[in-house]
């Protein structure tokens, strides 16, 4: 998930800010030592000047984090509410609120705000590869966020929020994520020719969604990505989907391990290629269940063909002929007769009436990673069969 870095970072700050203590006297030492404990297994770690405590809530001063491989970033004050210890000596945060971003750069300035964390568990004994070992938050979110320069808004966020959802049976996750109103102002580009082809593809100014679906079942290691959409007014939505087997928890703590012991290496090259084949191996256990990229078109083909065929001296529609027309011949070099087929029929429909175009992948089975990357380097035309590949549009 591509969020899961940055929320390890945000809960090692939220964690200790629990140092403080509760109506039961938490002991805000054994909270810190737990927390760089867990986040100590990614190479990370945390530091503060000074912890103030208020009933149940722990406010964290001139708080810093270090993640494995980065420089040491500045947080500022954290505040904890709702600090409790737990029976088996873990702690538990209501919600953990970060100070709003305001940065300027090269004349670029960055703003975010209302950063919070909520339900965050930090384990008694962390480093482990079981659920009861792992850091855990249950909701992430941001206001507003702004990219401003030289006095003009490029790019915003009006909110984000992801939930995870630890199953009853606790068999693993389910999680759910959305950037609201993102806006892009993309007229102020200055070379020419990007500049035209934004203006004749009307995409001066965007606005649209980001939104993500998905579950991780712990034992078999399945996680199922069924949505993970791109949905802009005036231009279509991209929808990404996969289902991949063997992401156990017990993976994910050899991958910890191989990337930890690769930053505390000396030698950062010979490190850097241990690490590369531990990767190898580790991929060695993964196995591909599923994939999709859907499009669904909403005026920007009919805009890009016409855009595509002015720069070739014809009309839209003449583009989309060439392109048909195009599309075997191509094709043909790939050596895939049945696929060959599947994707010109798919693409003349497609171009006929632009509404939506579908690239699966189904095997019938679970297939292991390295015979993927056996098949693409010795025998890359069997690819599309090994994976069940089917091309649709309109559907």
């Amino acid at each position: 998930m591509n969020f899961y870095r940055t929320t390890r970072l945000m809960l090692s700050s939220a964690a200790f800010l629990s140092l403080a203590g509760s109506a039961f006297a938490l002991d805000g030492a054994d909270l810190l030592k737990k927390l760089n404990a867990a986040y100590a297994a990614q190479g990370g770690t945390i530091s503060a000047d000074s912890v103030d405590i208020d009933g149940t809530t722990a406010t964290l001063k001139n708080v810093s984090v270090k993640s494995a491989g980065g420089e040491s970033l500045a947080v500022g004050e954290v505040t904890l509410s709702g600090v409790e210890e737990d029976e088996d000596g873990g702690y538990y945060i209501e919600e953990a609120a970060f100070p709003d971003i305001n940065t300027t750069k090269d004349g670029v300035t960055v703003t975010a705000q209302e950063l919070t964390l909520g339900g965050i568990s930090i384990p008694a004994t962390p480093g482990g590869d079981t659920l009861d070992t792992m850091m855990l938050y249950e909701t992430a979110h941001t206001g507003p966020l702004k990219v401003v320069k030289d006095g003009a808004e490029l790019f915003s966020v009006l909110e984000s929020d992801v939930n995870l959802t630890l199953r009853e049976d606790e068999s693993g996750f389910d999680f759910d994520g959305a950037f609201k109103s993102m806006k892009a102002d993309l007229s102020k580009a200055e070379d020419p020719q990007s500049k035209d082809a934004i203006e004749k593809l009307a995409l001066q100014h965007i606005q649209g969604d980001i939104t993500m679906k998905g579950a991780w079942e712990l034992a078999p290691g399945t996680i199922d990505i069924s949505e993970f959409a791109f949905d802009f007014t005036n231009i279509g939505k991209l929808n990404l989907g996969f289902k991949i087997s063997g992401y156990t928890m017990a993976f994910v703590k050899s991958l910890q391990d191989a990337m930890k012991q690769s930053e505390t290496s000396a030698n950062k090259e010979e490190s850097q290629q241990a690490l590369g084949l531990a990767m190898l191996g580790l991929m060695q256990q993964l196995s591909f269940e599923a994939a999709q990229v859907r499009f669904e078109d909403a005026s920007i083909t009919k805009r890009a063909l016409d855009y595509a065929g002015s720069q070739q001296n014809m009309s839209g529609k003449q583009m989309a002929d060439s392109l048909k027309a195009m599309t075997p011949i191509m094709l043909a070099q790939l050596n895939i007769p049945e696929l060959q087929n599947a994707v010109s029929a798919a693409v003349n429909t497609f171009l006929d009436d632009p509404k939506s175009l579908t690239v699966k992948a189904a095997p019938e089975k679970p297939v292991p990673f390295p015979t993927i990357v056996g098949a693409a380097m010795g025998a890359p035309n069997t690819l599309p069969q090994v994976l069940g590949v089917k091309v649709t549009a309109n559907d």
